[in-house]
């Protein structure tokens, strides 16, 4: 076991997926050792390279780190990871600390506070947004839930990962799920009505620029219409860095949040099951803004500026 008191931590990172693997370089690039483990003991090569040490549990990861961080897919993933023989809490020390990173919901980190009070473990939820390009240029945003000691104790660590400028303490224990699945929510429905709106108008014989503009010009303007959506109008790229697997999952969630606390969202439900029709017509690994398609093809017209990909008629 590592000494706590080291200057530098050494960091356990347990997910080297799309969003950990940048997340993993950047810290080792600032100079923290790492110990790691993922599914894929090839997803670790260049980091080994660098010298990261492999660990073939969560359990041993836990007890060769001062920290540990989790990133994973879903608040399944992170319960098998944390729980039984082989998982977080059967390597970390007393007192140590867990940061888990993923989308996800309290249960998960709740359950280890109630069940393993005795222990003093510092536990934060520390969901980020800026997508795999954040991850890997190291300017992801960063939303803590947890004690104000403990956010400041382990800033250079988030630093490492993230703009300082938007790693935000964002209240107690599970403040930081909350705000994550609520970013979520509110950037899928502005997508959803981006394309509603955008297919209805060219439909009705707007220019598309000159809609886009007068968007932006209004009240209706957001940041999604002003700058996000170009990535399709520009290229016609759906954003497959992020399956659509996992924006319904993450809709889920968000959903789940809600019901948890007694408010009905109609609205975000009607979202989600957008995004589960789209889903179902273009498969799993489709990107994250796969719905704009939905629309372009129940519109028979692709959404693209002129000067950039061809406008073209989908066929019948």
């Amino acid at each position: 076991m590592t000494n706590n008191t080291a200057a530098v931590p050494t960091v356990g990172f347990i997910g080297l997926g799309n969003m950990g693997s940048g997340m993993t370089r950047n810290l080792q690039k600032s100079g923290f050792p790492l110990v790691v483990t993922d599914i894929r003991r090839e997803a670790a090569a260049e980091l080994i390279a660098g010298g990261a040490r492999w660990a073939d549990t969560a359990a041993e990861v836990a007890a060769q780190s001062d920290l540990v961080i989790t990133m994973l897919p879903t608040p399944r993933h992170v319960d098998a990871v944390v729980n039984g023989p082989t998982g977080i809490l059967a390597g970390i020390r007393d007192e140590g600390t867990w940061i888990d990173m993923s989308t996800s919901v309290p249960d998960v980190s709740a359950a280890v506070r109630r069940d393993h009070a005795d222990r003093g473990l510092r536990i934060l939820d520390a969901p980020v947004s800026g997508m795999s390009v954040g991850a890997a240029n190291g300017m992801l945003q960063i939303f803590v839930g947890g004690e104000a000691e403990d956010v400041e104790r382990l800033r250079p660590v988030f630093e490492a990962m993230g703009d300082p400028e938007r790693i935000i303490h964002v209240g107690a224990a599970g403040a930081g799920y909350a705000v994550k699945l609520m970013i979520n929510q509110l950037w899928f429905s502005h997508l959803v009505a981006t394309a509603e709106v955008l297919a209805v108008g060219v439909k009705a014989g707007v220019d598309l620029e000159v809609l886009r503009r007068s968007l932006i010009a209004s009240p209706a303007n957001s940041n999604f219409l002003e700058n996000d959506v170009l990535s399709i109008l520009d290229h016609g790229d759906y954003d497959e860095g992020f399956a659509i697997a996992l924006a319904c999952k993450d809709l889920g969630l968000s959903i789940d949040l809600a019901r948890s606390v007694n408010v009905p969202v109609e609205l975000s439900a009607t979202v989600e099951q957008v995004y589960r029709r789209a889903k179902a017509q273009y498969g799993d690994l489709a990107g994250e803004m796969t719905p704009v398609k939905l629309y372009e093809d129940l519109a028979r017209t692709e959404l693209r500026r002129a000067g950039t990909t061809a406008d073209a008629a989908v066929p019948a």
